[in-house]
């Protein structure tokens, strides 16, 4: 079986930043997902999914909101790979995905095929509670990650990545 970890990334308490934990927990209350298809919200747990990763998936899928240009609201989906991750100091106590994610190699552990659906925010203030276009899309990237995990799950040969 195909094994894909599926991690909602992002602090609820800074507005659009709680996007990732957001679209975990509506995928979470839907049943369909492929079997080996695991769900999980780190928030700002970044040396969690780094220590998950130790144990090898076959595709990872983050969900995160993404900072900086572009028009709120608009959900994104992106292959990352080792070129994309540089070096990148790490924080236990942070999640800077692109710092973690290079982390997952000095711990001994090997990155899996990784993509990022992203939502590009509206605010990141304190604060509970999407704003209007990041809410929007939610239903959005719900079906952007369920498109992209059965078709990881359909091409994906099991035990060939993350080792």
């Amino acid at each position: 079986m195909v094994r894909v970890l599926v991690a909602g990334i992002g602090n609820l308490f800074f507005g659009d930043d709680g996007f990732g934990p957001e679209v975990v927990r509506r995928l979470a209350g839907r049943s369909a997902l492929p079997p080996g298809v695991r769900l999980v919200d780190y928030g700002i747990r970044g040396m969690y999914l780094a220590y998950d990763l130790l144990d090898p998936c076959d595709a990872l899928v983050l969900v995160d909101a993404l900072p900086g240009d572009g028009v709120p609201g608009e959900v994104v989906v992106l292959e990352i790979t080792a070129d994309d991750l540089g070096g990148g100091g790490f924080d236990a106590h942070a999640m800077n995905p692109v710092a973690m994610l290079a982390t997952v190699e000095r711990l001994g552990g090997a990155l899996p095929a990784t993509y990022l659906v992203g939502c590009r925010v509206g605010a990141v203030s304190e604060g509970i509670g999407l704003s209007a276009p990041v809410t929007a899309a939610v239903p959005t990237a719900v079906a952007a990650v369920r498109r992209l995990v059965h078709r990881l799950t359909a091409t994906v040969p099991a035990g060939s990545r993350g080792k």
